[in-house]
């Protein structure tokens, strides 16, 4: 399976689409699918999968289509599912509980390490069996753990200071949900989540969609 160079993020983002749905297949017993039934299912074209596909390899055969369980697994490798990454989560209010009490990262792959807070009221308590530890503890265990990717989730104002840390402590992927944009070195990639700008962005679609309908 030899990957393309230069694949749009585009192409890149609806990958975990193809992903879960394959996996709705699976769990309902469906072997094979053409490329226009799974645009079906998805909301693609059978063009857009077939082009999306072409960019990481030769998936399907003409007139019979893709092995669901084939393509499922070759999608998880190009997403590098096909490994366990070391996460930790730096921030335990809300936003944090709820990461960290998703069983659905475990599924894929992700194993939870540590959760870290500088509230000492939050300090000591358990999520998932993971004991909350003290923000100052941060910098030992990236030393003792060989981290891949930390989870932010503490107010802008200390989210850039974390995110230092991780990087000095050889993290080399940042899930950002602090409402502002990181400065991180090259080789270092950030994924921000801005819950705000999501908000922004579905009401400004209801909204032309109501002048539209005037």
């Amino acid at each position: 399976m030899e990957k393309k160079k230069n694949i749009s993020m585009a192409v890149i983002k609806r990958l975990p689409k193809y992903h879960r749905y394959l996996k709705e297949l699976m769990d309902n017993d469906v072997d094979r699918i053409s490329s226009k039934e799974l645009g079906e299912k998805i909301g693609f074209t059978a063009s857009q999968i077939r082009q999306d596909l072409n960019c990481f390899g030769d998936f399907g055969q003409q007139g019979y289509g893709y092995n669901v369980r084939e393509l499922f697994n070759q999608i998880r490798s190009i997403l590098g599912l096909d490994k366990e990454y070391k996460t930790i989560i730096i921030g335990a209010g809300n936003i944090g509980q709820a990461i960290a009490n998703y069983t659905g990262f475990h599924k894929l792959g992700f194993q939870l390490t540590g959760i870290f807070d500088a509230n000492p009221k939050l300090v000591g308590m358990k999520i998932q069996d993971i004991e909350i530890r003290e923000i100052d503890t941060l910098k030992e265990h990236l030393k003792e753990n060989s981290i891949d990717i930390g989870i932010i989730c503490v107010p802008r104002i200390n989210a850039q200071r974390v995110c230092d840390v991780l990087v000095e402590g050889g993290v080399k992927g940042v899930w950002n949900f602090a409402p502002v944009d990181l400065n991180v070195p090259e080789g270092v990639t950030v994924e921000n989540v801005h819950l705000s700008e999501s908000m922004l962005t579905l009401i400004y679609l209801l909204h032309s969609k109501e002048e539209m309908e005037q």
